[in-house]
């Protein structure tokens, strides 16, 4: 069973079966901060758990949660409190925190969609240097589920491409394969945090380089 539509609904498709449940429904958009928003996932969440409580759920979370420079925006506490509700109640289930996803459509918000918008608009955009960002292809998402986490239960996993990307990395190779030159202007700003991954996120992407990594998103979504 899938709970939503967006893109991470549709990635998992190929794995679906009725006796787990992708929640894959919610907030997509981190600035969000309107309570209804919030209010309308949760209740989703629980009802949803309520009349599959034989089932295993697999919660798509975010790795923001880690930032501690976002620890009191309604987005992280949010996220937070879903995970929480899943931990105190569900006897079968699996968080996944995802990293910056990049993929066709979705959240126009997303980084990898809001900086293709700005360079290929020529408008000008603020570029932080402090900034890191972990990557995960859409594509990752099913093949990681599909190779590690169907018979995973009770755990909460970190994915995402492990390699912290500054911003100008990604600018470059969006570039590159727009043909177009960016405008921004550059500030010593930005977040970075260090997240923990397990062992099986490191032999899921052995052997890619970040810039083989980078250079396929780019290839496949801009």
């Amino acid at each position: 069973m899938i709970i939503g539509n967006g893109i991470i609904a549709h990635a998992v498709k190929p794995y679906d079966r009725e006796d787990i449940v992708f929640f894959a429904s919610g907030v997509s958009n981190s600035l969000e901060t309107r309570t209804s928003e919030f209010e309308r996932e949760i209740s989703l969440l629980k009802t949803v758990h309520e009349k599959n409580r034989e089932k295993k759920i697999i919660y798509f979370s975010t790795l923001s949660i880690h930032d501690q420079s976002k620890q009191n925006s309604p987005y992280v506490k949010h996220k937070k409190a879903a995970e929480n509700y899943l931990k105190n109640n569900s006897g079968n289930f699996l968080i996944l925190r995802i990293g910056n996803i990049v993929g066709k459509g979705g959240n126009p918000n997303t980084l990898f969609n809001f900086l293709k918008k700005q360079i290929t608009d020529h408008s000008t955009f603020a570029m932080h240097l402090k900034a890191r960002r972990l990557l995960l292809d859409i594509d990752d998402i099913s093949g990681f589920l599909g190779r590690h986490c169907l018979e995973v239960n009770n755990e909460t996993i970190n994915l995402a491409f492990p390699y912290y990307y500054n911003l100008k990395e990604i600018v470059q190779a969006i570039e590159k394969n727009t043909g177009q030159e960016a405008r921004y202007t550059e500030t010593d700003e930005g977040d970075f945090y260090q997240v923990d991954f397990d062992e099986n996120i490191t032999t899921f992407f052995e052997g890619i380089s970040p810039e083989e990594y980078l250079e396929t998103l780019t290839q496949k979504y801009i």
